[in-house]
């Protein structure tokens, strides 16, 4: 949300620079994000000053150009300046761009004015045309100026040009009170007030709004008041509409918005002042009274942005006789909004209700200044207060009078917050104890009324446009926040218990993991648990009804709790490739959603997700991809890090896999991985392969063990044999390991496949595997007998239970 600072100072006269006012408000809450200068002239016309114009002779040397002398008013001698201007001529008062005057173009790229040469000619400035100086889109010749003013006078001074300082202030939603220029200056005043720096709160005053006449009377009819509990409404008549003022147009420009009509821009100016919003219907176009009301799902209006949109049956809509004009809180409609020819107007000014408010703009897709305020709350109990500012300022702007009597449809008053304040629990729950006048203090500062006081309690009566103050607790924060977190006192003793605690417990698991992962090389990311419904339809094995829907979601790409990390991991994984970093390795802990028969059911997840090269470019060795067999590495290292040994191979249950396989103890699947087949990916625009891995958490910590086992290191050597072994295309190394181990348990310590052979001179369907046996003794040298002994045993199960045959 933007903040003019000169706008702010209309409320609140203050003398503090915008460094110390940022500082206060973020020490408030309200968190300053950037502070930006604001100029209504772009380079604010530093530099720029009137001239008046001595002499001017034909250039020698060219026809097109003048020779001028200028004097700028400086007490020096005039000036030569050459002018390329038809219409410059002696005697004229001009605006002089001096030496070292940057202006700026309408892309708004910079030249700084140096002394220079024109066809021999020296040239000490330039004379400027409206464009040159960003005062306008006239490039016919220079702008000649009132001839009363003097040389040397600035040209900022004489254009009127405003410096502003802009607060972009990080606002959270529960502040629905300071949504407004007023409402900022509320919490300003608050924090002056505490560091004992007094001022005044200064509102526009409405007190000349009158009715001219009586001529144009609409009825209105609110239909469902829980809906719209307050609605107000006035005509005006007489109007012209046109471009707005310049101050109007600044004020807006200041933060961020474009100037559209007076009639309009004074409505949005007074949302950004007081936090009201309000719409100007053409009266003209409104047939018979104006209903507030809900209409039968499945009939159809176009908005001001020209799509025609489906109302839902919950969809709050300002109508007519004939039909919708505006949905209500949110956005207006095509045909009923002011135009060129509007000389009438039906001023709306309105409370709606802020849920019903916030379902219709999600469910259309809609975020407008509007229905950011509706959504978090506005202040019940100025709703006609705003609509008389906003109608005196038309008067202002656009001419015309108020032409009938304010509708103010009010049937049940939103009531203000009755809280009680316990002293004690004040002081329990800030750490120190703070004066009772202090508190007292505070409290006023911020329009909250006590009502009875006593050693213990106080009573108190809340505002209704504090919508996040109803209880005891939201008292003390105010409280607190406005004294400031910085002035509580707290001891530098540190109190801490030593807890022992298993090493087998999540967390230390988790982070023993995550700097293995981050050492080789992986990154860390956290994904949003939030995700779309649409992703289901990449599985079959991912049902609709699973989902874990959301009541109100912030978007319908953050409607369901995710069922699969997969797609969070492919979201980086794309977002990434798109910004040319293609080589990825990736790793999140987190949790899968699922709605059960009984209720709901959270699984916790490791994720592992590679994508691209192994290593970045380098002239020492060429780059390779990542492979299924790199990345199969990766998952090994992590669970033999945590000392699970016994994991089975099994086929993979995911459909997401083009190639993979699943590791398993008995019924429970530790890990799934493999790579992610193509039409998956292509659903994320990504073009090259991704491999994944899911780990199942809960599975890991029940099978990761608290014993730690330690051996010495063996006296006696290892032996290495290596077979060639031939084999049938189906037989794969897994049979060839499992069955190895099975045939010699005690002297065995590995197997290991370091070559694959297919193609010419082997028969067919046939392939060839070079394995290596690794045989140690840790309690003797083994002698050739022992060696061969059990390498012919080895051979025989191959032989017997594989077919396999040694390789001539």
């Amino acid at each position: 949300m933007k903040i003019s600072y000169n706008w702010l100072k209309q409320f609140i006269k203050t003398d503090w620079t915008s460094e110390e006012t940022s500082a206060l408000l973020t020490d408030l809450g309200l968190e300053v994000e950037v502070v930006d200068k604001y100029q209504t002239v772009k380079g604010g016309l530093q530099g720029v000053v009137v001239g008046h114009v001595l002499t001017c002779e034909q250039h020698p040397n060219a026809d097109r150009l003048k020779v001028t002398t200028v004097d700028l008013g400086d007490g020096n001698p005039a000036v030569q300046i050459v002018c390329g201007a038809a219409n410059v001529a002696a005697g004229q008062k001009v605006a002089v761009a001096t030496i070292g005057t940057t202006l700026y173009t309408k892309d708004g790229e910079s030249f700084v004015i140096k002394k220079g040469k024109i066809r021999d000619q020296e040239s000490w400035g330039m004379i400027c045309a409206e464009d040159e100086l960003g005062l306008g889109e006239s490039h016919d010749g220079i702008m000649v100026l009132d001839e009363s003013l003097k040389p040397g006078t600035p040209a900022a001074q004489v254009f009127k040009v405003e410096n502003d300082e802009i607060f972009e202030i990080g606002l959270t939603p529960n502040r629905a009170d300071a949504m407004s220029h007023w409402g900022v200056a509320r919490d300003l005043r608050a924090g002056l007030l505490q560091r004992n720096v007094h001022v005044e709160m200064i509102t526009p005053s409405v007190s000349a709004f009158r009715i001219d006449k009586r001529i144009l009377k609409i009825d209105a009819v609110v239909a469902d008041a829980k809906l719209a509990p307050r609605y107000c409404g006035v005509t005006m008549s007489g109007l012209t509409v046109k471009a707005s003022p310049e101050w109007l147009q600044n004020r807006l420009k200041a933060i961020g918005l474009t100037p559209k009509n007076n009639i309009v821009d004074v409505t949005n100016y007074v949302l950004h002042e007081l936090g009201q919003p309000l719409h100007a219907f053409d009266a003209a176009k409104i047939n018979g009274k104006v209903c507030v009301k809900t209409l039968e799902a499945g009939t159809k209006f176009t908005t001001l942005d020209a799509i025609e949109r489906t109302l839902h049956e919950e969809d709050l809509m300002i109508c007519d006789d004939k039909g919708p004009m505006c949905i209500a809180g949110v956005f207006g409609g095509q045909n009923s909004g002011v135009s060129e020819t509007t000389t009438s107007i039906f001023l709306e000014s309105a409370y709606f209700n802020p849920v019903s408010v916030r379902k219709t703009a999600k469910r259309h897709n809609l975020n407008t200044d509007a229905s950011f305020r509706f959504e978090r709350g506005i202040d019940p109990t100025i709703t006609e207060y705003a609509l008389k500012r906003a109608a005196l300022l038309i008067k202002e702007v656009a001419g015309g009078e108020v032409t009938s009597d304010v509708i103010d449809l009010y049937p049940k008053k939103i009531e203000d917050f009755q809280v009680v304040l316990n002293f004690g629990k004040a002081t329990k729950l800030i750490g120190q104890e703070l004066p009772k006048e202090t508190i007292k203090k505070i409290l006023a500062s911020l329009d909250i009324k006590v009502n009875s006081s006593s050693d213990a309690n106080l009573g108190l009566t809340i505002p209704s446009y504090r919508v996040d103050v109803t209880r005891e607790i939201d008292v003390i924060e105010e409280i607190l926040r406005v004294y400031g977190y910085n002035n509580i006192n707290f001891t530098k003793k540190l109190n801490a218990t030593v807890s022992n605690s298993a090493r087998t417990e999540d967390h230390k698991l988790q982070n023993i993991i995550a700097s293995q992962l981050t050492s080789q090389g992986f990154n860390e990311m956290m994904a949003n648990s939030l995700t779309t419904p649409e992703y289901i339809q990449l599985s079959d094995l991912l049902k609709d009804e699973a989902n874990v829907t959301m009541l109100n979601p912030l978007s319908n790409d953050l409607a369901v709790m995710r069922q699969s990390l997969l797609f969070s991991a492919l979201e980086a994984v794309s977002y990434n490739v798109n910004r040319r970093n293609a080589d990825l390795k990736l790793f999140e802990f987190g949790k899968s959603y699922h709605k059960v028969l009984l209720g709901y059911d959270e699984k916790k997840h490791l994720t592992l997700t590679i994508s691209g090269n192994r290593s970045a470019e380098s002239w020492t060795a060429a780059q390779r991809p990542t492979d299924f067999f790199v990345f199969k590495g990766y998952v090994g290292a992590i669970l033999s890090r945590l000392g699970i040994e016994k994991a089975q191979t099994k086929p993979v249950v995911s459909d997401m896999f083009s190639e993979g396989i699943s590791l398993a103890i008995g019924e429970d699947v530790i890990v799934e991985f493999g790579i992610v087949k193509k039409s998956v990916l292509k659903h994320f625009d990504i073009k090259q392969e991704v491999l994944f891995a899911d780990f199942n958490w809960d599975a890991v910590l029940k099978y990761v063990t608290n014993k730690i086992k330690f051996t010495d290191i063996p006296k006696y050597p290892e032996v290495r044999r290596d077979l060639a072994l031939l084999v049938d295309d189906s037989v794969g190394f897994d049979a060839i390991y499992n069955l190895s181990k099975q045939t010699e348990k005690a002297l065995l310590k590995n197997v290991n496949l370091f070559d694959v052979y297919q193609g010419k001179n082997l028969p067919e369907g046939k392939k060839s595997y070079a394995v290596s046996f690794t045989l140690q003794d840790t309690t003797k040298t083994l002698t050739d007998e022992q060696i061969d002994k059990i390498m012919g045993k080895l051979l025989k199960s191959f032989e017997g239970q594989l077919g396999a045959s040694l390789r001539g």
